[in-house]
């Protein structure tokens, strides 16, 4: 029985987060204790009425401290470049690489000192948790974009299928022409494209190469147009080879905006699914 594209797509889902996206807090925690000694130390300027002179013992006795500072200023890495009228500087905080005056000109005028002696903090380890918490935050694409892949690897497995034995993880084409001597030339312009599925399932009688997907939110503009296009051309390239099914999951209220271009792609390639349809059994019905 034929689809119907607009009660097909009513089901879209605008996130698929799960509870860990926003913030991976064993990581958070893993990189500050790494610093906790050093933050402590330096917790001792803390309210201090001579911070300059104070900060420069520190430095000397435990110049590994310096290695706080970058995190302090919400900075991955230990480089940080900074100018003024009175020249431009890189500064190194895995070793000292200028004068400890111009590490204090650094503290004064990136605003740490003032922070620090005026009690604008209580605990520089507890402030790191929180500065460390919002780089975090700032790995959410990552995240994001992994969410749908780990989401069909998922079940892919739990329909019985074998990572690198029955199902492979981002396979280039080529590498599906030699493992199982098929040619799929139609869809790689003749050996010029470096096509990469992100899975490929392989029953006894089947190869599945699969794409996904996922574009929350309310537009994509032409990105999602682009994308639709590209896979329709995949679908009716795929058609022409034998032993070969080409399949797409994809999802994300996103897509209503560009649906026309969805529409037209959902027309001609039977193998396009949601989530509601994983949900719902596709898997153990299309793997055959």
């Amino acid at each position: 029985m034929k689809r119907n594209f607009d009660k097909w797509l009513s089901k879209f889902r605008l996130s698929i987060s799960g509870y860990n996206y926003y913030v991976n807090f064993d990581k958070v925690i893993e990189n500050v204790e790494r610093m906790k000694i050093e933050l402590n130390i330096l917790n001792s300027l803390i309210g201090s009425d001579n911070i300059e002179q104070e900060f420069e013992s520190i430095i000397k006795k435990y110049p590994e401290t310096l290695k706080c500072i970058p995190l302090l200023l919400a900075v991955r890495g230990y480089e940080i470049y900074a100018q003024d009228d009175d020249g431009a500087f890189l500064y190194r905080f895995d070793k000292m690489n200028y004068s400890v005056e111009q590490y204090k000109v650094f503290m004064r005028k990136t605003g740490l000192f003032d922070m620090i002696a005026n009690h604008l903090v209580n605990n520089l380890f507890d402030y790191a948790l929180g500065v460390e918490t919002g780089l975090d935050s700032n790995g959410r694409k990552n995240r994001g974009g992994h969410q749908m892949e780990n989401l069909i690897e998922s079940y892919i497995q739990k329909a019985g299928f074998i990572k690198d034995s029955t199902y492979f993880k981002e396979m280039y084409l080529a590498a599906v022409e030699e493992r199982w001597g098929i040619d799929l030339s139609a869809l790689s312009n003749q050996g010029k494209a470096r096509k990469r599925f992100d899975f490929v399932v392989k029953t006894d009688s089947m190869i599945y190469a699969i794409e996904t997907n996922f574009y929350g939110g309310k537009g994509g503009g032409s990105k999602l147009n682009e994308t639709a296009r590209s896979y329709k051309m995949l679908a009716q390239e795929a058609d022409t080879v034998d032993g070969f099914t080409f399949v797409w999951f994809t999802d994300g209220t996103a897509w209503r905006s560009a649906r026309g271009n969805l529409r037209e792609t959902f027309d001609v390639l039977e193998t396009i699914y949601s989530i509601d349809d994983i949900e719902n059994g596709i898997m153990t019905e299309l793997f055959i």
